[in-house]
């Protein structure tokens, strides 16, 4: 066994999820690479006095079920999982799929029961609600969808996921303070200028307990103060489809206008999926040093150092500003130079501009002081 495997595993019960004795751990497995670490989480969680139960759901798997289901049976698979999730006290999800375009011709119908069920019925209502974390998997896919080496990301995916994040989250203390504080946010960049309050919302620092790799500070926006334009810069997927710059506009917090290159029906058929998703439920600023570059994965890309995301769809319970729905759809905008720089204000004050925390109080969140 890969001794960098058991060092992530252990990491992940003891820290992430801190599995006490006695507690029960939902452990879920995409992809054939993913079952070292499956193993060793079992193996981890049962020798700290856990009781895990484990569950392989690659798409390459549930294709048959996703594409030939139809809505009573979609419904009824989520009617049994629920009372699964509802039984365990953790949950870590471990996502290294094989090819995760497996779905990309199920018809859009299909996805939205598939949605409805999987994170309708299942996840957002009840695993949210757990003790949870959720990774990737550094696989052979993974690695071209990043257009690097296999083995070098394998390096820097065990590098990034095992950083110092007690450290990472102490320098994130004052951010969350002054989203804490925080009315007005003020969002500019090329094709975006984009107002919206956070006044009364929480902050949630994320710093290795509900994702790996982690390094987001979130909160989410007033749900009808959002107004203007944004054109997110990162490519993104939704529905087996990738989509790129993405833009929405935006009035008194609904999207009313949206455009990508790429499938419009894809983008037209997330945002239908139910009211909720046409309103954004989580604004977050990411943070981690050593991701610096998107790789088409949504847990790595929206911790970009210099990044931030604005999230369509259901809001967190921490952060919670009353819009539900079966999406949550985080989309990606770098700010750094080389992606076109940008601003972020918060009541009127520049916080951050080109990617650079500019306030001497957040100084410690910038990449040179984090490494």
């Amino acid at each position: 066994m890969d001794p960098r495997v058991t060092r992530l595993a252990e990491q992940l019960i003891t820290y992430s999820v801190r599995l006490q004795p006695g507690e029960k751990i939902y452990i879920e497995i995409k992809g054939q690479e993913a079952m070292d670490l499956g193993r060793e989480l079992v193996r981890a969680a049962t020798e700290k006095g856990g009781v895990p139960f484990w569950y392989y759901n690659d798409e390459t798997l549930s294709r048959g079920f996703v594409k030939h289901a139809d809505q009573a049976q979609f419904q009824a698979w989520g009617a049994f999982h629920r009372p699964i999730m509802e039984a365990v006290d953790a949950y870590i999800g471990v996502r290294g799929s094989t090819n995760p375009f497996d779905l990309a011709d199920v018809d859009p119908d299909r996805l939205k029961w598939h949605d409805q069920a999987y994170w309708g019925q299942v996840h957002i209502p009840v695993r949210l609600q757990k003790k949870w974390c959720v990774l990737r998997y550094p696989n052979p896919a993974m690695a071209q969808a990043a257009e690097r080496a296999t083995e070098e990301f394998a390096q820097f995916y065990f590098d990034v996921c095992t950083l110092d994040y007690a450290r990472m989250s102490k320098a994130m203390d004052p951010l969350a303070e002054l989203i804490e504080r925080t009315d007005r946010v003020h969002l500019k960049g090329p094709g975006t200028d984009l107002t919206f309050s956070i006044k009364g919302l929480p902050p949630v620092k994320c710093d290795g307990h509900r994702n790996i790799p982690d390094g987001e500070v979130y909160t989410a926006p007033v749900r009808d103060s959002v107004n203007g334009v944004i054109r997110y810069n990162t490519k993104t997927r939704q529905g087996g489809a990738v989509l790129a710059n993405v833009r929405f506009v935006c009035k008194d917090g609904r999207i009313v206008e949206a455009t990508c290159d790429g499938p419009a029906e894809k983008l037209q058929a997330a945002l239908d999926i139910d009211e909720g998703a046409r309103y954004f439920g989580e604004f977050a600023l990411g943070v981690n040093p050593w991701i610096t570059r998107p790789m088409l994965d949504t847990l790595f890309d929206e911790k970009i150092a210099g990044s931030f995301h604005l999230t369509p769809g259901n809001a967190y319970a921490a952060a919670d500003n009353g819009n539900k729905s079966a999406l949550h759809w985080d989309i990606v905008m770098i700010q750094t130079p080389e992606w076109g720089g940008g601003e972020i204000r918060f009541d009127d004050v520049l916080i951050r501009k080109d990617g650079v925390f500019v306030l001497p109080e957040l100084a410690g969140l910038n990449p040179e002081n984090l490494k």
